[in-house]
């Protein structure tokens, strides 16, 4: 009697693990798991209770994508070792995913936060902000370099980095704060890559945590030295000393096609 009290019917046994008896029944069939009984008279299949433990371990892998032939695989040779492999496996696959999620997270906030100033903030306002320092993959180029060089040389960083879609990075460009103070508002000598959580390392472009000159401007291009000259002269009436890199990127690219209507953010650090 104490035996037969510790078993479950098949229902029961998938109603305790939310599973369809079905599945069960189909890991039995390919001989992945089985019933500890089965009726001799009607066939009905019966489980033990401590048979939990390896179904949860059958239906966890199955969740991390292990597929049916590499579990199979783990039940003939159900170890230790086998399983330490597996999850390790698993585990920085899982890894992996998460960083990437992450980062489509962070890409995503970043979007939000573009539709929210176009929305809320007033675009002619000039201002102080505060920023984290940020890693940036940058590549080099000339006021000739064309546009199709430029393509060119962020394909190639792009892929060196590992991106395999363009919205898992965003994209800029830097004129040297002296250029600007001289009066070359089109002295542009880099482009810039942000990809999240990239790493301190040899090579990159530290872009320095403190507080930034943060303005916009809406519209063509060839009207952007005009918004230049009045942040420099925003810094000069605040008594502002301006270092390093201005970095542009434009911020609402998704939401508009005309040219009129594009807004480009200016964010230049100042020195303490």
């Amino acid at each position: 009697m104490e035996k037969e009290r510790k078993l479950l019917t098949i229902g029961q046994f998938a109603a305790l693990h939310g599973i369809n008896k079905k599945t069960l029944m189909w890991y039995d069939q390919i001989g992945l798991f089985r019933p500890a009984a089965v009726n001799p008279v009607n066939g009905y299949r019966c489980y033990d209770y401590h048979q939990s433990a390896v179904l949860e371990t059958i239906l966890l892998l199955r969740e991390l994508d292990v597929s049916i032939h590499e579990i199979q695989d783990f039940m003939k040779d159900r170890s230790a070792e086998h399983l330490k492999y597996l999850l390790e496996e698993k585990i920085t696959h899982l890894d992996q995913q998460i960083q990437h999620l992450q980062a489509v997270r962070k890409t995503l906030c970043g979007h939000h936060q573009n539709m929210l100033a176009l929305l809320t903030m007033d675009l002619d306002q000039i201002c102080i902000v505060e920023k984290e320092e940020r890693c940036l993959v940058t590549v080099e180029i000339e006021r000739n370099t064309s546009f199709e060089k430029e393509v060119e040389l962020i394909t190639a960083e792009t892929a060196r980095y590992g991106l395999g879609r363009l919205h898992d990075a965003s994209y800029g460009s830097m004129i040297p704060v002296s250029s600007l103070q001289n009066g070359n508002f089109d002295d542009y000598t880099r482009l810039f890559i942000e990809i999240p959580f990239l790493p301190r390392k040899k090579g990159l472009h530290i872009q320095p945590s403190g507080k930034y000159i943060r303005a916009f401007h809406k519209g063509s291009w060839d009207q952007l030295p005009l918004r230049y000259k009045e942040i420099l002269s925003y810094a000069v009436e605040q008594n502002l000393i301006l270092s390093g890199f201005s970095y542009e990127k434009g911020i609402n690219e998704v939401v508009s096609d005309r040219i009129e209507d594009y807004v480009v953010q200016i964010e230049i650090p100042i020195c303490e």
